[in-house]
């Protein structure tokens, strides 16, 4: 049976951590593994970090810039190497494939998420392997993924895939970081996140140097890929044979279960892809009438706004104590809803001097967290 795979490597698993230069085995025998993978039909997209790290390189950096400009300028020059290499291994095994930079501004807006998914869809038919990477040399910090563990969750999540494999510096997810605590204890299996709180994980950040990601950010790439019914592995990208192995059956890594998949593409966007701008803090009625009733968000049911956002901002639906329980789309500013908090929609024309809509957050664009 064929499957929908996608990959991510990371920079301290592309690169040599003690130079920063392209670590040509690992990246040879991974595009072997995925060649072979797509010669048995299934389909493959590679989520690829390094443009940075393989920039430092080709510019004598020591260091990862900090500087915007810079790391830009530098990932503009790493991204065409490391897309040389690439293309040169996947060459000489006659499988085609296909550059895509995006942005978080390539799929905030819907009109963007549903030609992303185009592209990919056609790049499928014609057999070819997309290689992804967050277009860094344009993306400001309000329109950037943060890191290339988000980008994959949402890849996967986009092409609708059956397995997303997170390659990094370590075999698997452990309790603590195994590198530091000898008492660490292995997880093989995630059954749902929850059971991350019970068991204490402790998580770090990336120790190499060159990469922005760690633990923490791949257990929050397996919470937005399990929830889109994408089975999440994390294993150790210096043997990309593990991929294989796990798609035999074997216990290599960690497995988090996959949530069955949603049936509303629009709002697994508005709970996974967009950033919410704000918060509104709802009354214990509002909570009820949303999370059992499946209704609209009005403005009576909202005690307390935090942030600023403007109509069709998303924005996250708190109880009084501040927990998230539903994420959606608001019809207002922000501003105006704190004039018309509490009220009843009946009286919304006369606070604002104009005509509104009743509904805050219509139950269509509302997402229960």
């Amino acid at each position: 049976m064929t499957k929908t795979i996608v990959v991510k490597i990371g920079t301290s698993t592309l690169t040599r951590s003690t130079t920063g230069n392209l670590a040509l085995s690992t990246i040879a025998t991974l595009v072997e593994v995925l060649a072979n993978l797509r010669h048995q039909g299934h389909q493959v997209v590679l989520v690829s970090s390094g443009a940075v790290g393989v920039g430092c390189a080709r510019l004598g950096l020591t260091e990862r810039p900090r500087n915007i400009a810079l790391k830009q300028a530098v990932a503009a020059v790493g991204q065409g190497r490391l897309m040389r290499v690439y293309d040169d291994l996947f060459t000489t095994l006659q499988q085609p494939i296909a550059q895509v930079l995006l942005t978080r501004g390539d799929l905030v807006q819907r009109n963007g998420y549903v030609n992303a998914y185009n592209t990919f869809q056609q790049l499928r038919r014609l057999g070819v392997i997309p290689i992804v990477n967050e277009n860094d040399t344009v993306a400001v910090d309000e329109l950037k993924f943060g890191d290339n563990d988000t980008l994959s969750a949402l890849v996967a999540s986009l092409v609708e895939a059956d397995w997303l494999f997170m390659l990094t510096d370590v075999d698997r997810l452990y309790s603590a970081d195994p590198r530091s605590n000898p008492d660490a204890q292995p997880i093989v299996l995630v059954q749902s996140m929850a059971q991350l709180t019970e068991l204490q994980v402790q998580t770090g950040d990336s120790r190499s140097g060159w990469g922005t990601g760690g633990m923490v950010t791949k257990i929050e790439a397996a919470r937005i890929a399990t929830a889109s019914g994408v089975r999440t592995v994390i294993t150790n990208g210096c043997f990309p044979g593990n991929i294989e192995h796990i798609l035999n059956g074997e216990s290599i890594g960690t497995q988090f279960e996959p949530q069955p998949r949603p049936v509303n593409a629009r709002k697994h966007w508005i709970a996974n892809v967009l950033i919410p701008a704000g918060k509104l803090y709802l009354d214990p009625g509002a909570v009820t009438a949303i999370t059992q009733r499946g209704k609209s968000l009005l403005a009576a049911g909202i005690s307390q706004i935090e942030g600023e956002f403007q109509a069709e901002d998303a924005v996250r639906l708190c109880d009084t104590e501040g927990k998230e329980i539903a994420r959606g789309i608001v019809n207002y500013h922000s501003l105006e809803l704190i004039k018309i908090q509490g009220y009843k929609s009946d009286k919304i024309a006369e606070i604002l001097g104009y005509s509104g809509v009743e509904t805050v957050v219509h139950r269509d664009n509302l997402v229960i967290v």
